[in-house]
């Protein structure tokens, strides 16, 4: 069974005394983890499609339109009325005539005589995705009503859809982008702080002309020739985001290379690896962790502002930084700007909170009532 050490139980316990950080992470747990079944929560797919006794998960796999009675090779479009009827029918034939009245008439339990099983569809809460575009019977972007929560972009694309995943979306990029910035700077500083001399300053320098680097104009020019792709601007975040670590594990192992347990782990030959990352990172934590809110929230910031000019996320993707955009360029539709506020609002502080309470449970000095 897994335990707890007495440090880490004692960090815990602090944690769990920040109320404030322990709420903040029980919401973004549920948020986050309800956004990872997006595709359960929010599709144009059904869950589960009952037909002739086979069950059927559009939702994770392909089936084209033949295997429900249908004459074509392509995947089945289950918002159409045609295709319903096929499968809450059985494949009957006069599906292709008049589909409503074949689907109220199985409801009702008057087609008789018919061997085969009638079938039937589970829809998600939403039955909408990120890319489905809608036919709203008038202008887009359309205000919200009892289809779309949230109402719906300038393409007609439901807004409550795109939030669940462009949310997950965010956060995924963050934390990846975050894991591997976070990575190299812990390392390059703690190489920087624990050697000094011509290491120190030979890496300083490094580090001062690769972050005038214009960030930008890169990311502008590697789109240009490799395309927008998720994988390749989380290379190019990572790539620019490692040195706002770098100050801060350098000081701390400037500062703690020369004391008495450091010099007695030297003394007695253990090696440089272990010195650093077991004996002194630990000591170094409570910086490093005062440092990762502003490097997440920064994250998304700049997620959300390459969306907004149009360098950031294939445009396919579910971007809450492109619905911002929608929202500058159509002010008339209102609840745009306040979908993406509050999202952005209630995702950062959500994410502020909960490091701040981690950052106050390594610290040894602090304290809670």
């Amino acid at each position: 069974m897994f335990t707890l050490s007495p440090l880490n139980q004692r960090r815990w316990r602090n944690f769990k005394r920040n109320r404030r950080a322990l709420w903040s992470l029980i919401i973004f747990t549920v948020l986050f983890g309800l956004s990872l079944f997006a595709e359960v929560l929010a599709n144009d797919k059904p869950i589960l499609v009952r037909y002739r006794g086979e069950t059927f998960v559009p939702i994770y796999n392909f089936y084209p339109e033949t295997a429900f009675g249908g004459d074509l090779r392509t995947e089945a479009v289950y918002r159409d009325i045609e295709v319903q009827c096929l499968i809450v029918t059985g494949g009957l034939e006069e599906c292709w005539d008049d589909p409503e009245g074949l689907i109220e008439d199985a409801a009702d339990g008057e087609i008789a005589g018919e061997a085969i099983e009638k079938g039937s569809l589970i829809w998600p809460p939403i039955p909408y995705s990120y890319s489905t575009v809608n036919d709203i019977g008038g202008t887009a972007p359309s205000a919200p009503d009892a289809d779309h929560w949230l109402g719906t972009d300038d393409t007609a694309r439901d807004v409550l859809a795109r939030v669940i995943y462009g949310f997950r979306l965010s956060i995924l990029f963050t934390l990846i982008v975050t894991s591997i910035a976070s990575v190299i700077g812990i390392v390059a500083g703690a190489v920087q702080g624990y050697f000094g001399g011509w290491v120190d300053l030979i890496f300083q320098r490094v580090i001062e002309i690769w972050s005038s680097t214009p960030q930008l104009y890169i990311i502008i020019i590697l789109f240009a020739i490799l395309g927008r792709s998720f994988w390749l601007l989380v290379f190019l975040m990572a790539l620019f985001g490692w040195p706002s670590l770098v100050g801060v594990v350098r000081a701390e192992f400037l500062r703690a290379r020369n004391f008495e347990y450091v010099r007695a782990a030297r003394a007695l030959g253990v090696s440089n690896a272990k010195i650093m990352f077991r004996h002194m990172l630990p000591n170094a934590m409570v910086a490093t962790l005062t440092m990762l809110p502003f490097i997440i929230t920064g994250t998304i910031g700049s997620l959300a502002a390459l969306d907004f000019l149009g360098f950031g996320l294939p445009s396919s993707a579910p971007s809450l930084g492109e619905l911002t955009l929608q929202a500058k360029q159509n002010l008339q539709a209102p609840w745009l700007a306040f979908t993406a506020f509050f999202t952005f609002a209630l995702m950062l502080s959500l994410l502020v909170f909960i490091f701040e309470g981690v950052r106050d449970a390594f610290d040894p000095r602090k304290t809670f009532q």
